[in-house]
């Protein structure tokens, strides 16, 4: 570690940190919000176990967790072209995350779901609610405070996992990074130096989570 790489490392760490706030925040946001709406919707077909509706979840869930996410975003961007779909890079991406992160939350929500005591159900029928006023007012409400730790974990997960987009030319922090590595030459320096970024983000994220956590269990014992 020289002169020369700590300036390398010291010009090149704003270029990055910039492609990450711009490019691995937005894509990691929007990516788990579309999940959380995908993982919700599945997971709610499942819980009220609609006939049809739930073998197609179940048919999608099981090949999105059975296949790699660096597959299915090479199938979606450059495979798609071949039969007329051309999406540009970053909504690709989005798409992409968004679908398989709502697979593997979907399954979390599930479980949740059915960790919600059935009385709690049947008290809302007796207090005149129907079925889509207990599952907003009563059971989803539990099930998200039950499913808070896990889906954090995944949105960690994800923010990781965004350097994959760098397959499907997206210009986040690795591709910056790989950029700058292919006019200075220093891989070992730069690569620890973005996989410390990574690192802050995640414990950033850590840091909010476990916030949250002590709100729910503050929240629960006032009740």
């Amino acid at each position: 570690m020289d002169a020369r790489v700590w300036g390398i490392l010291l010009d090149s760490f704003w270029k990055i940190l910039i492609k990450g706030i711009q490019v691995t925040i937005p894509l990691t946001v929007l990516s788990f919000f579309f999940a959380m709406i995908i993982a919700l919707v599945t997971a709610m077909i499942q819980y009220a176990n609609v006939p049809i509706l739930k073998q197609i979840v179940r048919f999608y869930i099981w090949i999105i967790r059975g296949t790699p996410l660096l597959v299915q975003l090479l199938v979606v961007y450059f495979g798609l072209p071949n039969i007329g779909v051309r999406l540009e890079a970053f909504p690709a991406a989005v798409i992409v995350f968004s679908i398989n992160e709502g697979a593997y939350c979907s399954e979390t929500m599930r479980a949740a779901l059915e960790a919600v005591p059935v009385g709690q159900v049947e008290a809302g029928y007796c207090v005149g609610m129907n079925y889509l006023q207990i599952m907003w007012r009563i059971v989803i409400p539990q099930a998200l405070r039950t499913a808070f730790p896990p889906l954090s974990n995944s949105l960690i997960g994800m923010v990781k996992d965004t350097s994959l987009a760098s397959n499907i030319t997206v210009a986040e922090m690795l591709m910056q990074t790989q950029r700058i590595i292919a006019r200075v030459y220093e891989p070992m320096a730069l690569y620890l130096e973005v996989a410390l970024i990574y690192l802050v983000f995640s414990t950033i994220l850590t840091w909010l989570q476990r916030y949250g956590e002590k709100k729910l269990n503050a929240y629960e014992g006032s009740k």
